[in-house]
């Protein structure tokens, strides 16, 4: 069965029911207020007459009834009783409203409180049948009991009271049924729009599949509703925060949680914002904030999605490990082919003494740099690097020249080596491009110092490009900033910012324009201090 018709099933028969049970108890309190009602008018009328002057005086008269009977029929006109009947006594009767029953004894066996000398409201079997009554005592001037007064009302005409006031309930209730399903089919209908026609079990499978997607995503999940309370967080995202429970941080308010989070102005906006940088817990994060609308065009919600940028540097990172790997063998592969077509020229010209010194000198060079680096750079990783950039700068036309006096043999184990690798080739790589663009017919160089002495690891880079100007000094380190023209540019000093944050180190730098620029990187083996500066100390 549908979920629409479940719905209009279960309230309509919960509103049948409930109408059901009010009815019977509404009928049930008119009836007994309306019995207490006339048993109090019909005491109110037997007391009135028990204190009528002329019924206590003619009760001692040889016929009572002469004098009694108009009076007392005279009352009953009046108030609308159905019958008022005075009795001695003895309990006979000195009026009644069918006079062949004067003077015969009353019936219902309810007079013994009243020639107590109490007055009695009763149900009772009359002569005339079932009928409320009132019933007062008659006092002679010494206070003695010398007769009774019994007022009645009809149980039939009670009912009939009753039941006019039952029709209308009836009708109420039956105007109520049909409203109320009214209203259940509207909520039915209304219910199925606002679960976009979904069945519920369809409802608990989407369910089960978006907590699955969102537990095996790697980014952060974050959704608040329109008072900006947490409705859905994922473990990735929790885990950022610093562990712990999703469900402790539901029906939280987001402040309390991010106070720094941004989601509340874009509830308020309505605007989507991407690749916003935010601080999460003890993380530098991407996110990615999108509000959710509602039918109306109102933000109902938002959604924030978010990494840490440690991972997308990382992936960045591996990505320009790949490029220099690649652009290494292409250089290599492009200078060593222009070499053989050297040689092979030499040969053919019969110059084989400048064919053999050429080859003697190529292999002296690389055999000399092969074995300083593997002296002074055992580590196969960084040696490998340092290769391939000097080809590339051998292909451009760069002159790189490697400090004899560089050494890096003491690097920590604990020190992560694509790291390094990122700030090495990184700084070679633009400091190359650098002295590409500087003018005049000078040398292009670059110049690489490295060492392990002491309780750091120093690498200097410098360059005699045209320098950095100083408006732009403070936004080097800045993700996409860039002076150069072209794609994918403004991300490899801040992959080396970001590397040297993470080895604990600090960089620096020395520029004047048009002379070239020195960057100074400084990377504790044991003890982590991020720093980094600008050329006069100022921090970038």
């Amino acid at each position: 069965m549908r979920l629409q018709t479940k719905m209009i099933l279960i309230i309509c028969t919960l509103l049948l029911g409930l109408v059901v049970v009010l009815g019977a108890f509404f009928e049930y309190i008119l009836q007994t207020g309306i019995e207490e009602q006339i048993g109090t008018r019909a005491l109110k009328v037997a007391e009135m007459a028990a204190m009528n002057t002329e019924i206590l005086e003619a009760m001692d008269d040889t016929l009572p009834s002469t004098v009694i009977q108009p009076i007392a029929e005279g009352i009953r006109l009046k108030t609308g009783a159905e019958y008022v009947v005075v009795g001695n006594a003895e309990g006979i009767r000195h009026s009644h409203p069918l006079p062949d029953r004067i003077g015969k004894p009353m019936i219902g066996g309810d007079n013994d409180r009243v020639f107590a000398g109490h007055p009695v409201i009763s149900k009772a079997v009359g002569s005339m049948g079932m009928a409320i009554r009132g019933k007062a005592p008659l006092l002679d001037d010494a206070g003695k009991v010398v007769g009774v007064v019994s007022v009645g009302f009809l149980m039939e005409d009670v009912e009939s009271v009753v039941d006019s006031y039952s029709r209308k309930v009836v009708m109420a209730a039956a105007a109520a049924l049909a409203l109320g399903s009214l209203g259940a089919i509207y909520i039915a209908r209304r219910v199925k729009k606002e679960t976009l026609g979904l069945e519920p079990e369809e409802i608990g499978a989407l369910y089960l599949e978006k907590e699955a997607i969102l537990e095996s995503i790697r980014e952060g999940v974050i959704a608040v509703n329109a008072r900006s309370v947490i409705t859905m967080v994922n473990q990735a995202a929790v885990k950022m925060i610093g562990g712990g429970d999703p469900s402790q941080l539901l029906g939280k308010p987001l402040q309390d949680i991010f106070p720094a989070s941004r989601l509340g102005e874009v509830l308020q906006t309505g605007k989507a914002e991407f690749d916003q940088q935010m601080i999460i817990g003890e993380h530098e994060a991407v996110e990615n904030r999108i509000p959710i609308f509602g039918s109306n065009g109102i933000p109902i919600g938002a959604v924030s999605s978010f990494r840490s940028k440690s991972e997308l540097f990382r992936l960045a990172d591996e990505l320009s490990q790949v490029k220099r790997y690649a652009e290494a063998l292409r250089a290599q592969t492009h200078e060593f082919s222009n070499k053989l077509y050297v040689i092979s020229g030499l040969i053919q010209l019969e110059s084989y003494q400048e064919a053999i010194d050429m080859i003697s000198r190529e292999s002296n060079v690389h055999q000399s740099l092969i074995q300083f680096i593997m002296r002074e750079v055992p580590d196969p990783i960084i040696g490998g690097l340092l290769i391939g950039k000097f080809n590339r700068a051998h292909e451009l036309k760069v002159d790189l020249q490697i400090d004899e006096e560089s050494s890096l043999k003491d690097i920590p184990k604990q020190m992560d080596r694509n790291h390094l690798i990122t700030i090495l080739g990184n700084l070679l790589d633009n400091a190359m491009e650098a002295t590409l663009t500087a003018k005049g017919d000078r040398a292009r160089s670059v110049g690489l110092f490295m060492t392990d002495l002491g309780e750091d690891l120093i690498i200097e880079c410098e360059d005699n490009g045209p320098g950095i100007m100083k408006d732009q000094g403070h936004r080097i380190f800045e993700n996409g900033f860039t002076t150069k023209e072209g794609q994918s540019r403004g991300i490899g000093l801040a992959l080396v910012r970001h590397a040297v944050n993470q080895l604990g180190g600090f960089i620096t730098y020395r520029s004047e324009a048009g002379e070239g620029t020195l960057f100074t990187v400084i990377l504790p083996k044991h003890q982590y201090k991020p720093f980094i500066t600008g050329d006069k100390g100022d921090s970038v």
